[in-house]
């Protein structure tokens, strides 16, 4: 491997740690008095500032091109992205962030599922391999429901991995046709206002919390996020985005060794083997993808990342393949060149 796949690499393996590292950053933002819609809505806000700031500082600020892009935004982020963060962040209060990010992972066979059947195409058989095989290590990874194990944290943990799913499936058929760190910036906006219409609405924002909820806050936001997204780019525009793809799995790697070392949680041996399994799963999801493309000569699989999230973070992949591989420079405002790349932001976490 040459020094500029090593630095690709490394890139990538930053960014997966950035995500794998956010739902520890939301318990100690929970524990310091900051409920979830209040997280997220700050999460989003200051993300949105960054992205807008470092593109208008490059002179690359994104315009969205007329109502229907505008919809697609507004759908993806507003809608769509704010329900799975929303589940994602409130199944971090219930359960282990290891167990947690382990369960959002199931999404890549929740994508291949609905894929088939909005395309009305069977799965490929690797494709139904890697569902099973996401669905035992599930099992094993949940075991036996116990009072120690909240089912409703369990619950929002699948919910947000569907959710995901539907995300990547909607964004792969409507995409927005904006370079990837434009696309985020709108995602995070539009995600952002959601919470402060409904926290408002509501009463739920609360910003009483204690000064030190602004550091884990602030982790939450940059590192997990502008951070995490940038190294992730950069590292794909190296390596590719389906090996970026596949040493994106570092994410949960990252999560269970935290909550081990920072936390104090840990997971037991069957929960580890189950981890492994999903993990597993996802791994011949992506390789699947891969192959069956390049068997059909379609050309580079098209990859599916979370704008914002690891599992969400950026790993993770669509059946649906593309023709068109990412562009050079990451920047280019065609829809084209930019696409590969920016529905490789479109995974998670």
């Amino acid at each position: 491997m040459g020094r500029p796949a090593l630095r690709g690499s490394a890139l990538v393996v930053v960014s997966a740690a950035g995500f794998g590292l956010m739902p520890i950053f939301a318990r100690y933002a929970y524990s310091a008095g900051v409920n979830v819609p209040t997280l997220l809505l700050l999460r989003f806000a200051l993300a949105a500032a960054l992205l807008f700031g470092y593109l208008a500082a490059r002179r690359r600020l994104p315009r969205p091109g007329g109502a229907r892009q505008l919809g697609a935004l507004v759908l993806l982020g507003g809608v769509l992205y704010a329900t799975q963060s929303l589940l994602y962040f409130s199944a971090v209060r219930h359960i282990s962030p290891a167990l947690a990010v382990l369960l959002l992972y199931l999404y890549p066979a929740f994508v291949l599922l609905l894929s088939s059947a909005v395309g009305r195409h069977r799965p490929p058989l690797a494709g139904v391999g890697a569902i099973a095989l996401s669905l035992v290590g599930m099992a094993l990874v949940v075991g036996r429901p116990t009072a120690a194990l909240s089912l409703v944290g369990v619950l929002y943990a699948v919910g947000a991995a569907v959710v995901y799913a539907v995300y990547i499936v909607v964004g792969d058929r409507g995409s927005a046709g904006l370079p990837p760190l434009g696309t985020s910036a709108f995602v995070a906006l539009f995600a952002g206002t959601s919470f402060a219409l409904a926290g408002t609405g509501t009463g739920a924002l609360r910003f009483d919390f204690a000064a030190s909820a602004w550091l884990p806050v602030l982790g939450v936001a940059a590192v997990s996020t502008v951070v995490a997204i940038g190294a992730f780019f950069a590292g794909m525009r190296v390596i590719g985005p389906t090996r970026a793809s596949i040493m994106s799995m570092v994410e949960p790697v990252v999560s269970i060794v935290a909550a081990w070392l920072l936390l104090r949680e840990s997971m037991t041996p069957t929960q580890v083997l189950g981890g492994a399994v999903v993990l597993a799963g996802a791994v011949w999801g992506v390789a699947g993808a891969r192959d069956r493309t390049t068997a059909t000569g379609s050309g580079t699989p098209r990859q599916a990342g979370p704008p914002l999230d690891g599992a969400g973070g950026a790993a993770g992949q669509s059946a649906a393949p593309r023709t068109t591989k990412p562009s050079p420079s990451g920047t280019s405002s065609s829809m084209q060149n930019s696409a590969s790349e920016r529905d490789t932001t479109r995974s998670r976490r």
